[in-house]
């Protein structure tokens, strides 16, 4: 049954308020005095509060967590139980990540053994890709439900009600997950077989 569509503009205009605000803290903005387990996570939820309330679980992040990403490697370990900016940097991004990728593929985008030069520079320009991103997603969902906004319709996409949205947006952000995926493991990929599936995968389509 769908929402009524008021309903959902009202929501959709509230969470566009909140985004277009929201933003990863700054590099400088992250503590570098080393923090304790149960300060990082209160930290990490301070910095992550963008999700609904209505859908965040009871432990978004927990210690368990922390020390199964440091136990397999996934980020540094801490120094004398103390979290500086480097972890806490790591974890902002995986967490963001995880939502959409394997844990394996985003170690490809933050591998360990980088310096903390290396690590400022990485999570900079994350940063500054998430408040982007954030901003376009909005635009997209302004044009797909223009009529449930009351929006002049730009777009051959045009969600009339809730259920074409949901469907509008579940259906991208499976193709967004897949291409990204695909660039990530374009890493491991010889070009010449690369090409040699295209052109198969090419010809199979057109017959």
């Amino acid at each position: 049954m769908p929402y009524d569509n008021d309903l959902v503009a009202a929501k959709l205009r509230q969470w566009e308020k909140y985004l277009d605000s929201f933003r990863l803290p700054a590099w400088t903005e992250i503590p570098d005095f080393g923090l304790y387990m149960e300060q990082i996570i209160t930290l990490l939820k301070q910095y992550l509060d963008y999700l609904p309330p209505e859908l965040k679980e009871e432990q978004f992040i927990t210690a368990t967590t922390i020390n199964n990403y440091v136990r397999m490697k996934i980020m540094p370990e801490p120094l004398k139980k103390r979290y500086y900016r480097v972890h806490i940097a790591y974890l902002i991004i995986i967490l963001t990540l995880k939502q959409s990728l394997s844990i394996a593929l985003i170690q490809k985008l933050i591998p360990m053994g980088l310096t903390p030069e290396e690590v400022r520079r990485i999570y900079t320009s994350y940063a500054d890709h998430h408040r982007a991103a954030a901003r376009f997603f909005m635009q997209q969902i302004q044009l797909a439900a223009a009529p449930i906004l009351n929006l002049p319709k730009t777009s051959e996409i045009s969600a009339e009600n809730s259920e074409d949205l949901i469907a509008f947006t579940a259906i991208t952000g499976g193709f967004t997950r897949l291409l990204a995926e695909k660039l990530l493991l374009l890493d491991d990929a010889d070009p010449a077989e690369t090409d040699e599936k295209d052109a198969a995968a090419a010809g199979e389509s057109a017959q």
